[in-house]
C-alpha cells in the first residue's frame, strides 16, 4: 500500500469527475490515467486483471453513452438527420468558440440553423435543437455515473 499513490489517484479521479462537464476535458481517459498510474507506482501490484477488463468496458459504456445520448434526444424531439449533423457540426465548433460554454450553446445553435435550413418551422427547429440540448445533458449524467463507477471499482481494490 502506497499512500501517496492511492491518494494520488482519488485527487485525479476528482479531476476527472470535474471533466465530465467540461467537454473538452478527456474525463475517461483522465481517470485511466490515474489508474494506470496508480499501478506504475505500486508495480502493479493492486489492481486485477479482471479490474482493468471492468474499466474496459465502462470506458467503452461511455463513450458509447456519449455518442448516442444528444442524438436519441435530438431524434425523440423531432430532429431529422439535418439537426443531428448540426449539433454535431456545432460541438466541434463549440470547441473553439466561447470554451467550455461554446460546447453546450453551439449544438443547439447548430441543430438549431441546420433544421431551419432543411425547411422546417422555428418552432419544429428549436424543439429540436432543445432535444439536443436534452439529450446532451442526459449524456452528462450517464458518463458522470459511469466515471463514479470507475473510481469506486479502483478505490475498492486499492483501499
Amino acid at each position: 500500500m502506497n499512500v501517496f499513490a492511492d491518494w494520488l489517484f482519488v485527487l485525479v479521479w476528482i479531476v476527472g469527475l470535474v471533466g465530465t462537464f467540461v467537454p473538452v476535458l478527456p474525463a475517461t481517459l483522465i481517470i485511466l490515467a490515474g489508474a494506470l498510474l496508480h499501478e506504475l507506482m505500486v508495480g502493479f501490484s493492486e489492481l486485477s486483471r479482471l479490474t482493468w477488463i471492468w474499466l474496459a468496458l465502462i470506458t467503452l459504456a461511455v463513450f458509447a453513452v456519449d455518442n448516442l445520448a444528444a442524438l436519441i434526444g435530438a431524434r425523440r424531439y423531432g430532429a431529422g438527420r439535418a439537426g443531428m449533423w448540426g449539433a454535431f457540426i456545432g460541438g466541434i465548433f463549440g470547441l473553439f468558440i466561447l470554451p467550455p460554454l461554446g460546447v453546450f450553446v453551439m449544438p443547439l445553435v447548430g441543430a438549431f440553423a441546420a433544421e431551419s435550413l432543411s425547411g422546417k418551422s422555428a418552432d419544429a427547429a428549436l424543439r429540436a435543437a432543445w432535444g439536443t440540448f436534452v439529450g446532451m445533458l442526459g449524456g452528462m449524467a450517464g458518463k458522470f455515473l459511469l466515471h463514479l463507477m470507475m473510481g469506486i471499482l479502483v478505490l475498492r481494490a486499492i483501499f
